[in-house]
């Protein structure tokens, strides 16, 4: 797996994207640096950015590997290697090449301008926190999807559409329950729902650690109670670390029945 691991490490190296994906949070982070000296807006301003961006590139990113890959797979699966010890060092390689750009994308600009002596450090923690967790969710995700379907076109679909659902429907669903049920206690419901969708739950956490949940009302004062408590944190990490750990055992067992 570690060999496996080190091979798409070498291979990603080799794609410009890569460098691409790195070049643009660097960009992003020094522009919004050099304009605004306020490092907690810039994190406010990177959340929205990461949140939408990292999902999408993960998933893509995972996608396009997973299919260009596929005869040196097939090969690799040929030999005397357990086949998800070959998927799961493909999706590591991968997952860890995008959580470093990630990391170094914008660990280098912030550390520039004296995040280190700021009192923002832990919030820029959890930003990148976030933005890791929903590469490593998104990328099993889309390793998920190649297996499940030989057909391209309809992988590189099911992918589009699940980030979609996610990013986007999923919140204007959600609030249109919240509307229709409004004289209904939906204590429980909208916490619930939160739990549902990663990336709503890491924009949660980042806003509550930022204090600024009042600006969300009565839903805002409802997921502070429950959020803010040592409880809720554990819960809510709890959570991510599950929409990691299901599609990599999914990976594992659909890979072991799947036909080559």
């Amino acid at each position: 797996m570690i060999k496996i691991l080190k091979y798409s490490i070498y291979d990603l190296i080799r794609s410009q994207w890569l460098y691409v994906y790195f070049s643009f949070y660097f960009m992003v982070a020094t522009v919004l640096l050099f304009f605004n000296n306020d490092l907690s807006k810039a994190v406010i301003t990177l959340m929205n950015i990461i949140l939408i961006l990292s999902p999408l590139i993960g998933i893509v990113f995972g996608i396009t590997y997973f299919y260009s890959s596929k005869e040196f797979t097939i090969l690799l699966l040929a030999q005397p290697v357990k086949r998800s010890t070959v998927f799961l060092g493909q999706y590591t390689g991968i997952a860890g090449a995008l959580s470093l750009c990630l990391i170094l994308g914008l660990g280098i600009p912030f550390t520039a301008y004296g995040l280190f002596i700021s009192g923002i450090l832990w919030e820029f923690i959890l930003l990148l926190t976030s933005g890791i967790l929903l590469t490593l969710i998104f990328t099993a995700l889309a390793f998920n999807i190649g297996l499940s379907n030989d057909n391209k076109l309809k992988g590189f679909g099911y992918a589009i559409l699940l980030w979609l659902l996610l990013a986007i429907v999923y919140d204007g669903l959600f609030l249109l329950l919240l509307i229709l049920l409004e004289s209904y206690p939906l204590d429980k419901f909208a916490l619930a729902g939160i739990m549902l969708n990663p990336i709503d739950l890491s924009r949660i956490l980042i806003l509550l650690k930022f204090d600024i949940s009042a600006l969300m009302g009565y839903t805002g004062a409802i997921f502070k109670k429950f959020f803010g408590t040592n409880l809720g944190w554990t819960i809510a990490l709890t959570m991510l670390l599950l929409w990691i750990l299901i599609p990599i055992l999914s990976i594992s067992r659909i890979s072991q029945r799947k036909d080559f």
